[in-house]
């Protein structure tokens, strides 16, 4: 690393607040919700070796070695810790404010890059997924752990037209261009509760979230500012992917303006929206069993996890995983940068899985973020978008009063 490299990287982790890092009193109690240590037992890759890492900055003569830039390159960036923690030490701004530091000495992975590069450029993700939708067909790239099988050769249109009291559904790139059919169980579910929904399109575009989380800062910055402008200035924004909907619901701390703030406050994760303003049918007597996987960027960035239960409950009956909410391991673009680290970490949750299997039951599960989805699908298990499974039942209640009528 150059002279010059060095002091640029110090003049950015100099700016990590003193009252954030001073806030840990290294009490311990994030170790059993940090993934990383979980799975290494180094304090090093815990919530608070890595602040005590950061907090070595405050010497001139700081020299960040490669084993201290790979504890912040192997952080998650679940941000179980914040849950856990007593202090409420923001790790969340800490980790990310670093890994923004970090971009100036060293380069992200190829297919982390050639990835970002994708997400960011329309008509690349649909020639992308058009040739992953062949390859597929062909029998390939169909275990996956971060692209998820049946990707359709042609991107589907859904309907963008916009009233100013409409909410809108933001599609984001990947999940309009890979999943399709989770927007499709969305609409179809906000459709039974007699909501009128537009979508945001691929004009829209990505909400950044995976640029912010591997330091791009400047280009996160920009495509937040891009969504701003592209949406409708009224009415709700529903979103149902749990990273997007963390990410759209922190624009106004990103860009720190007025404008910024008052569009995050109109994001709603959608199962959020959908408690809070409709009279939910009742509970059926007979009820499919489903283990509920909480992604970690809508049980501990937006809280909202207890939703996804609120809306599932009238159809059927929530499993809880034994593991307090420990993060699967997908992580943006984790899965694809730490591969050994995120399939370390997903095998303790498919242990999780394991254990409430009892008697040799094997239920499906659902989770609300199309990462989690793609990455825990490899071991085996069925698992889908809540609302796919909520969709299927509204479906039957809708065919039941139509049958009703004759």
């Amino acid at each position: 690393m150059s002279e010059n490299t060095k002091t640029d990287l110090n003049k950015e982790l100099f700016l990590l607040e003193p009252e954030a890092l001073n806030a840990c009193v290294s009490c311990g109690l994030c170790l059993p919700y940090c993934p990383t240590y979980r799975v290494t037992g180094d304090e090093r890759m815990s919530p608070r070796g890595r602040i005590a890492l950061m907090r070595s900055i405050g010497s001139k003569e700081f020299d960040p070695t490669d084993e201290w830039i790979h504890s912040m390159d192997t952080c998650v960036q679940c941000r179980g810790c914040e849950t856990a923690c007593p202090s409420a030490v923001p790790f969340g701004e800490l980790i990310s404010d670093t890994k923004k530091a970090l971009a100036s000495v060293r380069k992200l992975p190829l297919a982390v890059r050639i990835g970002l590069l994708i997400l960011n450029k329309p008509r690349l993700l649909a020639g992308a997924t058009f040739l992953i939708g062949i390859l597929q067909k062909l029998g390939f790239m169909r275990n996956s752990s971060y692209i998820p099988s049946g990707v359709p050769l042609l991107r589907r249109e859904f309907k963008t037209t916009h009233s100013s009291v409409d909410p809108v559904l933001f599609t984001g790139c990947v999940m309009e261009a890979w999943t399709p059919w989770v927007h499709t169980a969305a609409l179809k579910t906000l459709a039974f509760f007699g909501v009128n929904v537009a979508t945001s399109g691929k004009r829209v575009g990505c909400c950044g979230a995976l640029h912010e989380h591997s330091g791009l800062r400047s280009v996160s910055v920009k495509m937040a500012e891009n969504v701003i402008d592209a949406m409708p200035t009224t009415g709700p924004v529903l979103v149902n992917s749990a990273g997007c909907g963390a990410m759209l619901k922190e624009y106004g701390k990103l860009l720190g303006t007025e404008k910024a703030k008052r569009f995050s406050e109109r994001v709603f994760d959608v199962h959020e929206w959908i408690a809070n303003n409709f009279e939910l049918p009742k509970k059926s007597e007979k009820k499919e069993r489903i283990v509920v996987q909480d992604p970690c960027h809508l049980r501990h960035v937006q809280n909202s996890h207890q939703y996804v239960r609120e809306v599932l409950s009238p159809f059927v009956e929530i499993v809880e995983l034994p593991d307090e909410g420990l993060c699967c391991g997908a992580g943006g673009a984790f899965s694809v940068s730490q591969k050994k680290l995120a399939t370390e970490i997903r095998k303790l949750k498919s242990m999780a899985f394991e254990e409430v299997n009892t008697k040799g039951s094997k239920y499906r599960v659902v989770s609300a973020n199309p990462g989690c989805v793609t990455h825990l699908q490899v071991e085996g298990f069925e698992i889908k978008h809540p609302l796919e499974v909520v969709a299927e039942y509204v479906n039957q209640i809708s065919e039941s009063d139509e049958m009703g009528k004759f």
